[in-house]
């Protein structure tokens, strides 16, 4: 009896001694020696970087080299120069200067490839293998925000995914929206005579807010048959859940960060929490309503269904209530957040160009005539085009486009190895001035005349809405709704910058003035 009981101490103890082994042969390989490998492989081929530290990388170095631009760069906040990503991101330009247009550094365990070559990103964006997918780092370290929704996902699932959405944001799909745009719109616009009236003809208004309600709205009514108001309470958690995460952006790739029981991961998982429950109770009420409408939200609700049934369902299991909420989350951030955004950015822009706020205005009233915009109307706004394109160059939503090769590349004569992460900073190539001449710095809505061909010298170096395979579905949806809130508002109102507003870009996951947007704004004669 006593030498059995021995007996199974000993394999227990041994069971343990190996589970402890195997977890610290895990950890050595995933932390120490595929991030080396990775780095062997790319260095042979010429390609630097900043030595990285073990557990955190390069994040040491980015933080004391972010302090010093601060410390170093202009304090005047009423100057309003386009020059930004040099300050919020200066690392990566110091390191550029330092290894070539293509380097490595890591946060964490992340090992990033990060290319600013123009012509290395045309070769990457033109290739359409499923084997480029969203790095496997997404869907985890953004899993409160996106889960494994359509931005985040890769391989069958992201292109089940897409089949099922893409279809919806078809351009006479979004025909078919413009009203619901133009009623959303002149909701909000309301509230801005009433103030202006009330002010004795001159009102300074914060104008982002109200268009991040504005987009809110379009994006309820048109994806999900409901107002801003009902789905008020998801956009606000949303919008706190983004601003939380993204003080933790330099620590991505951190092991175990993401699942300490700190301050900030409490609040992450109790909005999660939340925002799972609120988008569910919406699709309930729908299921309950018998809702026939062949909206986004159905056609997602019909996808998921479908999918359990095992008819057209992908190569790897689906559940049906994370689909429906992954991929609401997706929508309700992607088509609100980025849109509101590019929006705030170009009153901006024509509140400091008059000329191109008088030009811009002077082509709507042509066009529409008195009447609300439809979409034929937008279709030939082409100065108003122009504006929102370079809007898109000096502001871009999206500061990285980021892909993993789920096997070894290779692009032009660089051989990428397998779970390697391509990092392409979005700012950086959009002021590049080999690619958009000497004035790439400067608002000139003109060099997109011709198009986004005629623009610059390398069209896929221009990736306001991603690239490749994976550019954003909603982009059509996107210009209709930019085209719909800036023309009501340039028909309607002038304006110019108010001496409340600071110009201070912020990158807070996307690209956002970081002290609003106060314009002075007076109605239109």
């Amino acid at each position: 009896m006593e030498a059995a009981g021995l007996g199974l101490t000993r394999i227990i103890v041994s069971a343990v001694l190996g589970g402890v082994l195997g977890l610290f042969i895990y950890l050595y390989t995933t932390l120490f020696l595929q991030p080396r490998r990775l780095q062997s492989k790319l260095r042979r081929q010429g390609i630097r970087g900043p030595p990285p530290s073990f557990l955190f990388g390069n994040i040491a170095e980015m933080k004391k080299i972010q302090l010093h631009a601060h410390s170093t760069a202009t304090k005047d906040h009423d100057s309003i120069a386009h020059d930004w990503p040099f300050t919020l991101f200066p690392y990566i330009h110091q390191w550029k200067n330092q290894y070539g247009p293509i380097f490595t550094y890591s946060t964490g365990n992340i090992q990033l490839l990060c290319i600013t070559d123009p012509e290395m990103v045309k070769h990457i964006s033109l290739s359409t293998s499923l084997s480029l997918g969203r790095p496997s780092f997404a869907s985890k370290e953004r899993r409160p925000l996106f889960g494994e929704g359509i931005l985040s996902s890769s391989g069958s699932i992201w292109a089940y995914q897409k089949k099922i959405i893409a279809p919806e944001l078809y351009m006479d799909k979004v025909k078919g929206m413009v009203n619901s745009m133009v009623d959303s719109t002149t909701i909000v616009l309301r509230t801005w005579e009433n103030s202006v009236d009330n002010e004795e003809g001159v009102a300074d208004i914060r104008v982002d807010e109200d268009l991040r309600r504005v987009s809110a709205d379009i994006i309820s009514r048109a994806c999900f048959g409901s107002s801003y108001s009902q789905g008020k309470d998801i956009f606000l958690k949303l919008r706190t859940l983004q601003k939380i995460m993204s003080k933790g952006f330099l620590y991505t790739g951190v092991p175990g960060r993401r699942h300490l029981p700190s301050k900030n991961n409490r609040e992450i998982w109790r909005l999660e929490k939340e925002i799972n429950m609120m988008i569910l109770k919406v699709v309930n009420e729908r299921i309950g309503a018998q809702h026939g409408e062949k909206d986004l939200l159905q056609m997602i609700l019909e996808a998921a269904k479908s999918s359990s049934s095992h008819n057209g369902k992908p190569s790897m299991d689906i559940n049906s209530d994370k689909f429906i909420v992954d991929n609401c989350k997706n929508i309700y951030f992607a088509g609100n957040e980025t849109t509101a955004l590019t929006a705030s950015w170009a009153l901006v822009l024509l509140a400091t160009h008059p000329d191109w706020q008088a030009r811009a205005r002077a082509e709507v009233l042509e066009i529409c005539k008195g009447r609300l915009p439809d979409a034929d109307m937008l279709r030939r706004m082409k100065t108003l085009a122009m504006v929102i394109q370079e809007t898109l160059r000096l502001y871009p939503a999206v500061a990285f486009v980021a892909r993993e090769t789920l096997q070894d590349m290779k692009f032009r004569d660089l051989s990428v190895p397998r779970n390697s992460v391509i990092w392409i900073p979005v700012p950086t190539l959009h002021h590049h001035p080999d690619v958009w001449g000497p004035d790439a710095h400067l608002f000139n809505p003109e060099r997109f005349g011709n198009g986004i061909q005629g623009a610059c010298k390398i069209p896929q170096a221009y990736m306001p809405f991603g690239m490749g395979p994976r550019t954003c579905i909603g982009q059509h949806f996107a210009m209709a709704e930019l085209k719909v809130i800036l023309s009501l508002i340039l028909s309607k109102f002038s304006f110019s910058i108010s001496p409340a507003y600071r110009h201070s870009p912020a990158f807070n996951l996307v690209i956002e003035p970081e002290h609003g947007v106060n314009l002075i704004i007076r109605k239109v004669p």
